[in-house]
């Protein structure tokens, strides 16, 4: 059997290829090694309620980076302005431990700051990481954002993130569910509708307080369907169960919402007594994802929103994915940011609901932008 002798030719084109497919490797390589991200956790491990995990991060190329703060988000949380500082005063035993990673507002007691739960330089170890606390009230799918500080010498500082989601489950056995609010709960008229927005319409959309007594002591917020809970309304006609663990009132009368999570169940008489004046919901539109350069202004666009009776609308914008960003007009159709510096593609997810003027909601809408550098 002969064989063939390979021509000049062959061998230069074979040299030239193994050098172009090795630059490509090269090239990818660099490429990556020059994002900032998270390395520990992964993305979509699972970890475990009051237990602490080893933080890791890769620099990749930056040069500059003065410390790294990650902090916890619950999942579909807003995006909060993030403190640098971590809280030193420490929660009481068996309560609810989310004072030590976000500040909440005194009157509404909504989460207004993020505090950090690590806060590392290149000194720790691993550099820029160390032992992360895990909430002792967390559960369900979070999200952790490592945002990082770069020296630009006289010009001060910029910042850079990465995220990752991840799914927290307590060791502890669920031993009872409850709604942390009046029972039978009144809405509209006859009840403290204040409670939940001025609940005083057909159409109104509203979030209940669950939570769960585990065995450990700890209660946990069980509201999120993350978290494992099914909800049923017993009379659709009269309260709507929506995607996200929400509720909206669609009639007058009575009825039992139940809600089950870990073999355990929950049950909650609810009569309903609003105006009977019919009003269809309005829909929100988000509008269309969009890629931009860093640096450069975004403007989203809410304007497709629509009321299927006419009427005028009021806007709440939000930021539920990514470092946060100063976002202007977020009660106008068309809010506007500025593209932050990045170090490879990042995306950020912004949320959008309507209100029409009788007091219905939009179920949310979302839409994100990938920012390059």
């Amino acid at each position: 059997m002969q064989t063939s002798t390979p021509t000049p030719s062959r061998i230069w084109i074979g040299a030239a290829l193994s050098l172009w497919m090795g630059g490509l490797l090269v090239g990818l390589t660099a490429g990556e090694a020059h994002a900032f991200r998270i390395v520990s956790p992964a993305d979509g491990s699972t970890l475990a309620s009051g237990q602490s995990v080893s933080a890791e991060i890769e620099a990749g190329q930056e040069a500059g980076l003065v410390e790294v703060r990650y902090y916890w988000y619950q999942d579909q949380m807003d995006a909060l302005v993030e403190q640098r500082e971590e809280r030193t005063t420490k929660s009481s035993q068996g309560g609810m431990a989310t004072e030590k990673y976000w500040q909440k507002d005194s009157i509404t007691g909504a989460p207004v700051v993020a505090l950090p739960a690590l806060t590392s330089t290149v000194d720790h170890q691993p550099p820029y990481g160390g032992t992360l606390p895990i909430p002792a009230e967390s559960i369900g799918r979070m999200r952790l954002l490592a945002v990082a500080d770069i020296s630009q010498g006289r010009l001060g500082r910029k910042t850079m993130f990465d995220e990752v989601f991840v799914t927290v489950q307590p060791k502890a056995e669920l031993l009872s569910i409850d709604f942390e609010t009046e029972k039978p709960l009144q809405l509209g008229r006859a009840g403290q509708s204040s409670a939940y927005g001025h609940v005083d319409s057909l159409g109104k959309v509203f979030e209940l307080p669950v939570v769960g007594e585990f065995a450990d002591g700890i209660a946990r917020p069980l509201s999120s369907p993350s978290t494992g809970t099914i909800y049923q309304s017993g009379d659709e006609q009269v309260l709507k169960v929506l995607p996200e663990g929400l509720l909206q009132i669609t009639g007058n009368g009575k009825t039992t919402l139940t809600v089950t999570n870990r073999g355990k169940q929950a049950t909650l008489d609810i009569r309903v007594e609003v105006n009977p004046e019919p009003n269809e919901i309005p829909i929100a539109d988000a509008g269309t994802a969009k890629t931009v350069k860093a640096g450069t202004k975004v403007r989203l666009n809410g304007l497709q929103s629509r009321d299927p009776e006419g009427e005028a609308l009021f806007y709440a914008w939000s930021q539920v994915r990514g470092s946060k960003v100063a976002m202007l007009d977020v009660n106008m159709p068309e809010p506007s940011f500025t593209a932050p510096y990045v170090s490879e593609k990042r995306t950020f997810r912004f949320k959008l609901r309507v209100t029409d003027k009788k007091g219905a909601d939009s179920v949310p809408a979302y839409v994100d932008v990938t920012v390059e550098p």
